[in-house]
């Protein structure tokens, strides 16, 4: 069917593109940071640390540009009987991120590619922290439109045309699926950031290419373990208030990712299950007991929803169909987002341990331990967003629109077939390209950006007066 193809298309080009955004939120801070402590203290491994980030931040921001307006573009072309019911609604966040915050980042990401040899230091500071603050509210206005579709609020339905019309952009942009998803979404987004910082510096570590960089990595492993720290600790928070929102709006989704398949009082947190999904029952469930009543209402004796009594509600309620979604993908998509996720943090708080007092790792392994982190953490990030999308089925829109009405009416099989085939494949190449491009400049180091002096003596201390060589793309 053209219906699943069209949402094999778009899983694939969301999780692509997913790829790149984590890395772009929080690098795009990282590296303003970095900037600013060089701007500060005048210390010209800072210096070299924000240009050797910050190739590495654009290489990434350019493919995610690319691939996220591959996104926009599908909505017209294989759901466009979604686009005409919530483009009203949905259109409004999305004109905001293109209008205000895109602008706003890819702009200012200009002066600062450019205006570093040609622009006064502190203003030169200002437009990376302007990006910075684009990108991240880029990702809110994003957010609180996919929120819109978990959560529908501020609208109503034209009796006429039986669309969705806008009655309140304000109720759609403070929704509180809206902001606490973007808490936990960029939170794991600086996960994925901090790691990627230590990652890159483990690896310069490792490899002892050029000695002359070994204090810039030292620090910046460090920089990479507590950023991640900290953004675990709002993971974990956000995670929680996601959980009893779930429970509230999305009662569906909370009992397939626990596989809880009847109302339970006082309902365990599965850690492992083995069921049959035909006949709604596990065989084996290895509970911590209480824990999921806790997450979803705050209480442990507090009951929960499950998912064949759920069924019989929204049959009740909509009329005959499954309203359950995938329970085994999103069974193990929230604990491969959860184990992976803890996983990195409990690396950074460890490797914030091994390292402190200026200490470095004594055993290779445990570079490459860090090293392996940074997949891991992407991986979490994609599972999340998983569970999100997958779990939010059989609706585009939560109890208003669903999936298999969604479809573009006009468009075949195999076109969508053909249009499949070829993003894949050129996506394909372009994580090559991305892969190459990012390993290439992590080998030439930091003396790619910025050479050193060729007497090899320590370079000075940078004053406001001194002329900063350029920063060439």
């Amino acid at each position: 069917m053209a219906l699943d193809l069209a949402r094999w298309q778009f899983g694939i080009t969301t999780i692509y593109h997913f790829l790149f955004v984590p890395l772009t939120i929080g690098l795009s801070v990282i590296v303003a940071s970095l900037q600013t402590a060089w701007h500060r203290t005048g210390r010209t491994e800072y210096l070299r640390a924000t240009k050797f980030f910050g190739k590495l931040f654009l290489i990434n921001f350019a493919m995610g540009v690319v691939t996220g307006i591959v996104q926009e573009f599908q909505f017209g072309m294989n759901w466009s009987a979604y686009s005409t019911f919530v483009g009203d609604v949905f259109g409004a966040p999305l004109a905001m991120e293109a209008l205000l915050a895109f602008f706003l980042e890819s702009t200012f990401i200009g002066l600062w590619i450019f205006g570093w040899d040609k622009l006064p230091r502190r203003v030169h500071l200002a437009c990376i922290w302007a990006a910075a603050i684009g990108t991240n509210l880029s990702a809110y206005f994003i957010l609180a439109a996919n929120a819109w579709m978990r959560h529908p609020v501020g609208f109503e339905i034209d009796p006429t045309t039986g669309q969705a019309r806008l009655t309140s952009i304000w109720a759609v942009l403070s929704n509180d699926q809206a902001w606490s998803t973007y808490l936990h979404v960029v939170s794991a987004a600086f996960i994925a950031a901090g790691l990627f910082v230590a990652a890159v510096s483990a690896y310069k570590l490792l490899t002892r290419k050029d000695e002359r960089e070994h204090e810039l990595f030292r620090r910046t492993l460090r920089v990479g373990f507590v950023v991640t720290l900290v953004a675990g600790i709002v993971v974990t928070v956000s995670g929680d208030h996601q959980a009893k929102l779930m429970a509230q709006y999305e009662p569906m989704k909370l009992a397939a990712a626990e596989a809880l398949w009847d109302d339970e009082h006082a309902a365990g947190f599965s850690i492992f299950a083995v069921g049959d999904i035909q006949d709604g029952r596990n065989h084996v469930n290895v509970q911590v007991p209480g824990l999921l009543a806790f997450l979803a209402t705050g209480d442990f004796d507090g009951d929960v929803q499950g998912i064949n009594d759920i069924q019989e509600r929204l049959t009740a309620e909509f009329g005959p169909g499954s309203y359950i979604p995938n329970v085994g993908l999103l069974y193990w998509a929230f604990r491969m987002m959860m184990g992976l996720g803890l996983a990195g943090v409990a690396i950074s708080v460890v490797g914030l341990w091994l390292t402190r007092g200026g200490r470095l790792f004594r055993w290779d392994w445990q570079y490459r331990l860090v090293v392996a982190a940074l997949p891991a953490a992407l991986l979490a990030n994609i599972f999340g967003w998983i569970l999100t999308e997958m779990g939010r089925q059989p609706w585009t829109v939560v109890g208003e629109l669903l999936t298999a009405n969604s479809v573009s009416p006009g468009v075949s099989l195999t076109e969508v077939a053909i249009s499949l085939s070829a993003f894949t494949l050129i996506y394909a190449v372009l994580a090559v390209v991305e892969f190459g491009l990012l390993a290439k400049y992590v080998r030439a180091g930091t003396a790619a950006v910025m050479p050193y002096p060729e007497n090899d003596a320590a370079e000075p201390d940078r004053t406001d007066d001194d002329r900063v060589p350029a920063f060439v793309y």
